[in-house]
């Protein structure tokens, strides 16, 4: 990929919104598959009482809108100011107590999972029904629109397109995360998080644009390099929680 085509992927400018300050992609097309739109407010006219206590708005009970549901309340009960990286937001914003709650977990995936996934891991590929694996460094892309598998060769998969996301496991049977219709990934926790089960690997299925059917792709953790192999894991684990993140960002 030339530099001038990262660089206008990656640009980003500054807009202002009612709901205040956001740092945007310069161009829509390349917004990240994490983010969120902002919600249409509910009108002033139609909000006479708090949506979730029913206070009755007046002089001293004034009327506040969440800024991730756009639904309208007191001050009581959206008093919190919480920091909405998916609708990239640059200050933290008023949310409601519901929102505030579900903002403050995905803080986890920013804070943590995302700078994993940005910086990469090594693995064996393998395309198709290939019987050679290729060593690849695997890693999100800066937009977080793409995944970057870089060896002998390059590929790009659109984190958009990905179907199934399979989690290869030891000592628990595999679970299977469809992007379309969620099911638990890795059961009750992944491997990283305290459960007997180790990530070895991870099956891939996603579509080309311009072609036909699915193709699938293999990541097996390389088995010789403990500090490399640790980052694989801690890598898949990062990717399981990104695709969890897609699908709910999918059904909102």
């Amino acid at each position: 990929m030339s530099s001038e085509v990262s660089a206008r992927r990656d640009a980003k400018k500054l807009v202002r919104s009612p709901s205040g300050l956001r740092m945007v992609p310069e161009h829509r097309a390349f917004g990240s598959p994490f983010g969120l739109e902002e919600p249409q407010w509910v009108p002033d006219k139609e909000c006479r009482r708090c949506m979730q206590c029913d206070a009755k708005f007046d002089f001293l009970t004034r009327k506040h809108h969440c800024r991730r549901c756009g639904k309208c309340f007191c001050d009581r009960c959206c008093s919190q100011k919480v920091p909405l990286r998916r609708m990239c937001f640059v200050d933290p914003v008023r949310q409601c107590a519901e929102c505030a709650l579900v903002s403050h977990k995905e803080a986890e995936f920013y804070d943590k999972q995302l700078k994993v996934l940005l910086s990469g891991a090594t693995f064996l590929v393998t395309f198709g029904n290939s019987e050679k694996p290729e060593t690849m460094t695997c890693r999100l892309s800066n937009n977080q629109r793409y995944l970057f598998l870089d060896g002998d060769s390059h590929c790009e998969i659109e984190i958009v397109h990905i179907s199934t996301v399979q989690i290869l496991t030891e000592g628990f049977p595999p679970g299977e995360k469809d992007i379309h219709a969620y099911t638990s990934l890795l059961g009750s926790q992944p491997a990283s998080e305290g459960g007997n089960a180790r990530a070895t690997g991870m099956f891939l299925q996603y579509t080309v644009p311009g072609t036909e059917g699915v193709t699938q792709l293999k990541l097996t953790a390389v088995e010789d390099a403990n500090v490399g192999r640790r980052q694989a894991v801690a890598w898949l684990v990062a990717m399981h929680k990104a695709a969890k993140l897609l699908y709910e960002s999918r059904d909102q």
